[in-house]
């Protein structure tokens, strides 16, 4: 498991108006953003302490907005607004100032946050002359800092004493959030953890919306259905499938009803952004993850003899090593010998396109292979019919096995003769059928 921890962006991309505001956008650098707002919100002239307070504020808006996706999450190809009105001032081509750059430097990696929850903290502020807000005082830090306070000291004085400050935060490229395909029945991984958690927040304050039980961060009937009385609700297109436009609209509403971009925030807990699947898998790791690696591998490398066909087990080892190489110098991919998440969705490719272009001589085996998704209860179709195939012949011999009727609806009977196979041979009782399970079912059948 991991926690999805804030990334400090590499660059930012500001509109140049107000949201709606016909205006370009501009891609810069995030430490040139944030001295170019730091050089017009505040003076350079003020103490170094009331500076870095402020700096800090500033910062932590603008991760807050970021990590949000706040407006990308309503339909804009922009980060964030030079509109004092909606964000901060961005003025481009202004003076930089020296000091204030230099603070910029030191502190572009720091945000601020509110005890026991991950989220860059919304760090409302004003100049607390012209305009009173509840946030922090521009001219009111400058008090507290000729009175000797600490940076913390200040940012604790007006956003209360449960609040922090995150240190060496990692800077990475921005990426957004939606995996970059759609989202439906049987597919698994962190992109469908994250919509199920969450619709079950959201449920709170849409009850129609059924719930969702299921922890392992696969899509399954009732994600589906949850999917599609959030459609219903709000004027989407009714399919059960998350596209871009659901996906985004699951955000914002999320966003919204825990208040993660307020001041007074219900806040996102470690808890709340620890996934199930690792975005990054090297050796030595182990788990469901590595197994689902070597399975694609070792289907691609019986058709494809550039990547080689080595004994793997569960186990992130040399021959993973060796056969993840390949496959990323074969496609393109950086050669790291470690496999991420670009990694894992050109893998997810290869092997669908396997699928649909299986070569005649090798028709025989094409029932055989793993349809690239979780196959359970209430599904229908082809896909369960093969699996019902394939549990047929195992029935002939093995009589402890519940049973099967072929129909293509996986069904009752289905799921108890899947999960008994998953009781004798070790495999986790779950009903689901992913690639392991598949695998087994097919030795057995083919016995």
């Amino acid at each position: 498991m991991a926690i999805r921890y804030p990334v400090i962006p590499n660059e930012i991309t500001v509109h140049l108006g107000a949201p709606n505001q016909a205006a370009a956008d501009i891609t810069i650098p995030f430490t040139d953003y944030i001295s170019n707002v730091a050089s017009s919100e505040i003076y350079p002239t003020w103490p170094v302490n009331s500076l870095k307070a402020n700096i800090l504020a500033i910062i932590s808006f603008t991760m807050n907005r970021i990590y949000n996706e706040w407006y990308r999450s309503k339909g804009y190809n922009f980060d964030i607004t030079s509109s004092p009105i909606y964000d901060q001032t961005y003025t481009p081509n202004r003076e930089i100032y020296e000091n204030i750059a230099n603070l910029v430097k030191d502190e572009f990696d720091d945000y601020i946050v509110k005890e026991g929850q991950v989220q860059p903290y919304f760090a409302q502020y004003c100049d607390g002359r012209k305009l009173i807000c509840n946030g922090l005082s521009q001219w009111g830090s400058v008090s507290l800092a000729n009175q000797g306070k600490s940076p913390i000291d200040i940012i604790r004085y007006y956003y209360g004493n449960d609040t922090n400050i995150k240190y060496n935060a990692p800077v990475g490229d921005s990426t957004t959030s939606f995996p970059g395909y759609d989202i439906g029945l049987g597919q698994a991984g962190n992109p469908v953890s994250a919509i199920q958690r969450d619709l079950r927040r959201i449920r709170q304050n849409y009850p129609a919306i059924p719930n969702i039980e299921d922890t392992l961060g696969i899509y399954n009937n009732e994600t589906e259905d949850a999917v599609k009385k959030f459609q219903e609700i709000f004027a989407l297109p009714v399919t059960g499938i998350v596209d871009k436009a659901t996906w985004y609209k699951i955000k914002y509403v999320y966003t919204s009803v825990k208040k993660l971009s307020d001041l007074y925030t219900e806040g996102l807990s470690p808890e709340e952004a620890t996934f199930l699947y690792r975005d990054e898998l090297k050796y030595g790791d182990t788990g469901i993850e590595v197994e689902f690696i070597h399975y694609y591998l070792d289907a691609i490398s019986f058709l494809d003899k550039d990547i080689p066909n080595l004994k793997t087990n569960s186990v992130y080892n040399d021959a993973t090593r060796t056969m993840v190489m390949a496959f990323q110098q074969k496609y393109g991919l950086p050669v790291t010998g470690i496999f991420t998440y670009a990694d894992w969705n050109v893998l997810k490719t290869t092997y669908d396109k396997l699928l649909k272009s299986f070569p005649l001589e090798y028709s025989a085996y094409v029932d055989e292979l793993y349809p690239g998704y979780f196959i359970n209860k209430g599904m229908s179709g082809e896909d369960v019919l093969k699996l019902q195939r394939l549990l047929l012949k195992i029935c002939q011999y093995d009589k402890s096995i519940p049973g099967v009727r072929v129909n293509g609806t996986f069904d009752d009977l289905t799921e108890k003769s899947v999960m008994k196979i998953q009781d004798d041979y070790n495999l986790g009782i779950t009903g689901l059928v992913g690639p392991f399970s598949w695998r087994k079912i097919v030795e057995l059948a083919n016995r």
